[in-house]
């Protein structure tokens, strides 16, 4: 872990909170902001970055998700529960992202030794562990099976999920991207990601295995932990953990420099979504 430590301790960290945007705020942008700092990161132009945000009541799709042989009846379905629908620009599958779930980025340059695929998931890990320490609970990295999103570094207590990672790399720029579900029911979010995937296959042969999903495999922190744990309290932990690793936070919005690169980011996301969907508005 002393590996993980050593990424956390930066001379700076450039804070860029957007967790109390509200529902205006689309998951579009998120994507696109990520992109936008990951290269700024990573050109040396921004210090390393946390960004944060929420999003109310989104799907948020990976790529193999648009090959799914029946993706319109299950986007429909998902609209109808007054849901939005988007496809993100890397890799995984379907997720949940509502108000009780907090999306934490970290943004690293890669230095010339670079930061490999583990060693970002395990800088992830130790952040989250590091937050919650206070609780006397073991969090895990490994895969669920059952749960949505699965993958070898999900985030778990007692077997049952809470958070799940994702990495993506641009020029230089490592961003490593993890949601975790703070309050409400998680099973309820995977029964939803369930019934969608058995509209969106119907029986089908695939050519790639989606999920078989298990609603009883996933969980929030406040069930997990037996007490309310907010997206605030989370942010507030988030915070103070990181101000054990470095001597500096910044808030921070965009700068005027990374403003056209947000919008070029933000068009691509666009572009890409009208082209995956291309469904019913």
């Amino acid at each position: 872990m002393s590996d993980s430590r050593s990424i956390l301790s930066q001379p700076e960290w450039r804070i860029v909170d957007q967790s109390s945007l509200g529902p205006q705020f689309h998951a579009l942008q998120s994507f696109a902001m990520d992109d936008t700092l990951c290269t700024t990161v990573g050109n040396g132009t921004s210090t390393a970055t946390m960004r944060s945000w929420v999003h109310h009541n989104t799907i948020v799709l990976g790529i193999q998700d648009t090959r799914l042989p029946y993706l319109k009846q299950g986007v429909e379905f998902l609209k109808k529960k007054d849901f939005h629908v988007i496809v993100r620009n890397s890799g995984g599958l379907a997720v949940v992202l509502d108000e009780g779930v907090l999306n934490i980025s970290l943004l690293f340059q890669e230095t010339d030794k670079g930061i490999d695929i583990d060693l970002g998931y395990d800088t992830m890990w130790h952040l989250i562990k590091e937050m919650l320490k206070d609780y006397p609970v073991h969090i895990e990295a490994k895969e669920i099976v059952g749960s949505y999103c699965p993958g070898s570094y999900d985030l778990s207590i007692n077997d049952k999920k809470f958070a799940g990672i994702s990495q993506r790399r641009i020029r230089g720029g490592v961003a490593v991207q993890i949601y975790l579900c703070a309050t409400e029911s998680g099973s309820a979010r995977a029964a939803l990601v369930r019934d969608f995937y058995n509209l969106a296959i119907q029986g089908e042969e695939t050519r790639f295995t989606y999920p078989e999903i298990v609603p009883g495999t996933m969980a929030s922190l406040s069930e997990l932990l037996g007490e309310e744990i907010t997206v605030q309290d989370l942010m507030m932990r988030l915070l103070q953990t990181l101000q054990r690793f470095t001597p500096q936070l910044t808030p921070s919005q965009l700068t005027v420099d990374e403003v056209p690169l947000y919008e070029h980011h933000l068009q691509r996301m666009i572009d890409r979504n009208n082209k995956a969907l291309v469904l019913e508005k």
